[in-house]
């Protein structure tokens, strides 16, 4: 079997007019970036806004492994198996980030035969998109400082300056850093930090914005800071969110590209669901209800951090109303939730794969809490055995009431993915979804934060200090209780423990850090030791990156 990059090289790719005239994109919308990269302006649309919105399917996964789950690759595969049958179908992505890419995930456009092209280009700078959520949020940064030293008008207490700097890049140095040296013409020194660019507010703002009116009027909620008295200082205060706008004006375009299969595909944002909502653009995602019959979208992560925030705040926020949710497991992956150590995956074990089903069946629940039916798709490996299979799905049959479908699409792309198709179309065409957000906005904050431990993590409550009490009580007697929650947390366990694996029961979930994204419109909720500043591993995918003499790019992947 060939790698992905020599799959993807071998590909012939479709001119991108080609790809959009087959999504009925006009060539006025089109922006071209090279031959198959291209921004689409829904304005140039005819009769867009009015048109009937397609089935919108997430694709979710049970709780992230080292060995696996193939996520991106099966919302791939699906999309490509639901046009192999005839359905007008349209995919929706996140970008990737460059920090992962050069860490430990390496590139994210799915894999084998089921990827989003050219690889190359979506994994590193892509459109600039990054760059200019980067720059705008930087640019927003300076002027705090700016506004400081020039006298601060506004009367910043400068102990309490909420606004971090961001890169997109894994570097831990940055996490806590001196802002402001050398002397009275550097500014004042203060203790700052960065994050990492998918974590920024102006990212979530990015994607939860429906168009550039809204963009800019959510830039201009962003609290920075407040005075002695508590008083709030926003973007807005700073006279900053004209100009933030004109950097994000052209990013704000959903990015056009095509699978392997020719299957148009936007990707667009790309916040992190450990620490960040984990979903794609609004606009990318209406955008793709609009032109297609049936729209396959993704939500980072397991269902416990990427599904919870899609239907919490991403659907709750625009008004999405999902059709039906896939569940990506795999054998490897189970059985590891059931014990088995990463070197030894590769032998059949049915009851460790029985005990690791836990996991599965906790995120196959969670779904339905939202009104969405839900299918299992099992990612193939091919050191799986037929009993193995046998076996998931049925517990799947018996014990959850859902069907599993094992998908090939790495090996044999939309092919291996058309079974799947044919029941995910069938489970939408049934219309039996009646989604609802797990908590209504009403809900106090605390009791929004109890209610998603309790019912997606399995927990027995939240661990909430008196100066956490305190910063709750001061949200909501702020007007910021109606706001939904986003739970940062690490993606490797419903606790906050990245070890304890399964589905862990009764445990506490312990809360570090209140952090509101009022332009965004939702309050984050730091828990356990998640870093919005991620680290590099010991080595690097970065060590192994390297240009080859023929000029083309080796080890992204």
């Amino acid at each position: 079997m060939p790698t992905d990059i020599e799959i993807a090289r071998a590909a012939t790719l479709q001119p991108i007019a080609a790809i959009a005239e087959q999504a009925g994109i006009p060539s006025e919308a089109l922006n071209p970036y090279g031959k198959h990269i291209a921004k689409i302006d829904t304005q140039a649309i005819p009769d867009f806004e009015t048109r009937p919105d397609g089935k919108l399917i997430l694709v979710t996964a049970i709780s992230p492994t080292p060995a696996g789950e193939g996520k991106t690759t099966t919302t791939v595969g699906l999309g490509d198996g639901l046009s192999r049958i005839g359905k007008r179908a349209l995919i929706a992505l996140r970008e990737p980030s460059l920090g992962p890419c050069f860490g430990v995930k390496g590139g994210a456009a799915g894999g084998g035969y089921a990827q989003v092209v050219p690889m190359e280009q979506i994994n590193l700078h892509f459109t600039g998109d990054f760059h200019a959520i980067t720059s705008a949020h930087n640019l927003l940064a300076a002027m705090v400082d700016n506004h400081v030293y020039w006298g601060n008008g506004l009367e910043f207490d400068t102990r309490h300056i909420a606004w971090r700097r961001v890169l997109d890049m894994n570097d831990r140095a940055l996490r806590s850093t001196v802002s402001s040296l050398g002397g009275p013409g550097n500014g004042f020194p203060r203790e700052d930090g960065f994050d990492i660019t998918v974590a920024s507010e102006v990212m979530a703002i990015f994607c939860l914005a429906r168009d550039a009116t809204d963009l800019e009027e959510r830039l201009g909620r962003i609290v920075v800071g407040r005075t002695r008295d508590k008083r709030l200082i926003t973007a807005s205060d700073l006279k900053a969110t004209g100009a933030m706008s004109v950097l994000l004006k052209d990013a704000l375009m959903p990015n056009l590209v095509q699978t392997l299969e020719g299957t148009p595909a936007f990707v667009h944002g790309g916040p992190f669901a450990n620490i960040a909502h984990g979903c794609n653009s609004v606009i990318a995602t209406r955008a793709a209800l609009k032109l297609a019959d049936y729209v396959v979208t993704e939500a980072g992560f397991g269902a416990d951090l990427g599904a919870e925030k899609f239907f919490d705040i991403k659907c709750r926020k625009a008004g999405l109303k999902p059709a039906a949710a896939v569940v990506v497991a795999t054998v490897r992956a189970l059985k590891m939730h059931g014990g088995v150590a990463k070197d030894e995956l590769g032998q059949e074990n049915l009851k460790a794969l029985e005990a690791g089903m836990a996991n599965l069946a906790r995120h196959v629940q969670n779904i339905r809490k939202f009104g969405v039916p839900p299918i299992v798709a099992i990612n193939h490996f091919a050191t799986d055995t037929a009993a193995e299979h046998d076996l998931i799905r049925h517990y799947c049959r018996n014990h959850l009431g859902a069907e599993a479908i094992v998908c090939r699409h790495w090996a044999e792309g939309g092919a291996g993915a058309e079974e799947l198709a044919r029941k995910v179309a069938a489970l939408t065409d049934e219309d039996d979804a009646d989604f609802a957000p797990l908590y209504p906005d009403e809900m106090p904050l605390r009791e929004k934060l109890e209610t998603i431990a309790r019912e997606i993590y399995g927990a027995a409550g939240v661990g909430v200090d008196g100066r956490l009490r305190d910063r709750l009580a001061e949200l909501e007697a702020a007007g910021f209780g109606n706001l939904p929650i986003c739970v940062a947390k690490t993606q490797y366990s419903f606790s906050a423990d990245p070890a304890l694996r399964g589905a862990p029961s009764g445990h506490i979930v312990p809360l570090r850090e209140l952090r509101l994204s009022a332009g965004a419109g939702f309050v984050v909720a730091i828990c356990g030791d998640i870093m919005t500043m991620p680290g590099l591993p010991r080595h690097p995918a970065a060590e192994r990156i390297h240009i080859d003499a023929l000029g083309r790019i080796e080890g992204l992947f």
